[in-house]
């Protein structure tokens, strides 16, 4: 993957890695759409097929990433079954509208939901937060529910989860209007689950779901590099510290349909006319580079599969950049990182060849993109040392757990330059202007 810009010429060479005839494109410009980075953590709600490499790929070659670190965990998936499920699975959030969410208040009771009267459950949204209850901000929701299970009041046979109850809802409304709004729902949980929501609670826990950080583009949605341009997830636009529920879409509407076919348009008439041969120098290093590392990842042999590596990544992140971070465990958790990744390119085994659709190639190159974006979702996390929309550092909140906001020192995009192999990362700061909506301490009691 290479973008070359030179001489008031601006071409694109992209190179893909299915076999190993690396066809080679050029274009005047190039679009990115390619989604966001949930997968780094192993576990995620996003298809198994999205990934960074697009955007990693293009951020080492000058594209700035902007707040890695912004890493939204949805609070109603269904929880892991075992340690190496492949993918999570989201329930919509609609369900918080009518669902009531609680533990029981008693550590470690193993009965059955049913048998657990009401005077013994704790609905803590509605405790804590009784102004919003069930309905406060998704990463509020994320932590208040990982903070009942890490004090042994979680549910379900890993102790994982916390219960989604529609008991009230279908008393105070009827079963037939809660299928008629959840029906498609309900249908997707017994399907995954077995278990019938209609007459026992749900069982839900937080995962990785949304990234809003993405590469650094403008208002013309165009990155770092002259002529590539990014749209939706795979850019870090729109969505601040925390992305609010249904704006995805509207950033997709937006970016798509409003924005880039004018400003792609506009670009493309400044360009001179005209295409480079694929004969200059910078294709042929480009495939160079490439058949390289396809070699490399092939001839190693080693005694890890990438896989098992990635689920290692996976675990450092979500234990440690996840829903909550600290100075200690973000330094700690870089160093571990750099060893895994040091590790995967010296033991992992990669079956099969280069010369024809190869799968397990495929993956364990994407998995050496992730060590290396995880490894920068750290450092942006440890260099916003405050508390922020989703970011939240434990050095930076209240005594109730609420996050505490520097809005003198880091109210600002931090946008990482790519420095070369071995280099530390540049870090460029763009100040954050308010004019007409002014910042404010968001409180949910």
């Amino acid at each position: 993957f290479f973008f070359q810009a030179e001489d008031g010429i601006r071409d694109h060479c992209v190179t893909g890695v299915q076999t190993c005839a690396l066809p080679i494109y050029t274009a005047q410009a190039v679009l990115l759409a390619t989604g966001g980075y949930s997968n780094v953590y192993f576990l995620s709600t996003n298809a198994l097929k999205s990934n960074a490499s697009a955007i990693w790929r293009a951020h080492r070659q000058g594209a700035c990433f902007a707040n890695p670190c912004f890493t939204q965990i949805h609070p109603t998936c269904i929880p892991a079954g075992d340690a190496w499920q492949s993918k999570l699975t989201l329930m919509s959030e609609s369900l918080r509208n009518d669902g009531r969410i609680w533990v029981p208040k008693k550590a470690g009771d193993a009965r059955a939901a049913h048998q657990i009267p009401e005077d013994e459950r704790d609905y803590f949204l509605e405790r804590i937060y009784p102004a919003f209850g069930n309905l406060v901000p998704r990463d509020v929701a994320s932590r208040a529910a990982k903070r009942m299970c890490d004090e042994g009041l979680g549910v379900g046979s890993t102790k994982r989860a916390v219960y989604l109850d529609f008991a009230d809802a279908i008393g105070r409304l009827g079963e037939a209007t809660v299928r008629e709004r959840y029906g498609n729902l309900f249908d997707m949980y017994h399907e995954i689950t077995a278990e019938n929501p209609y007459k026992t609670p749900m069982q839900i826990y937080p995962a990785p779901h949304y990234t809003m950080g993405g590469l650094w583009v403008d208002y013309n949605l165009m990155s770092t590099i002259p002529g590539l341009h990014v749209i939706g997830e795979a850019n870090f636009s729109d969505h601040g510290a925390n992305r609010l529920g249904a704006s995805a879409l509207m950033q997709g509407l937006a970016d798509g349909y409003f924005i880039l076919p004018y400003t792609i348009g506009n670009y493309l008439a400044g360009v001179a006319p005209g295409k480079v041969s694929t004969s200059h120098p910078s294709f042929g290093e480009a495939e160079e580079a490439t058949r390289g590392r396809i070699s490399k990842l092939l001839s190693m042999k080693g005694k890890r599969t990438a896989r098992e590596l990635h689920w290692q990544l996976g675990r450092l992140l979500w234990d440690h950049v996840g829903m909550e971070r600290s100075g200690q465990g973000l330094v700690s958790t870089i160093e571990k990182i750099r060893e895994l990744r040091a590790e995967f390119w010296s033991n992992v085994r990669v079956e099969g060849s280069g010369e024809d659709l190869n799968q397990a190639l495929e993956y364990a190159g994407r998995v050496a993109d992730y060590f290396e974006l995880g490894e920068l979702i750290a450092l942006d996390a440890l260099a916003r040392d405050e508390s922020c929309g989703c970011h939240l550092r434990v050095e930076h909140q209240s005594p109730e757990g609420e996050p505490i906001r520097d809005d003198e020192d880091f109210a600002y995009v931090a946008a990482w330059e790519w420095k070369g192999e071995g280099a530390r990362h540049a870090l460029h700061r763009e100040k954050l202007a308010f004019e007409n909506v002014h910042l404010a301490v968001r409180n949910y009691k």
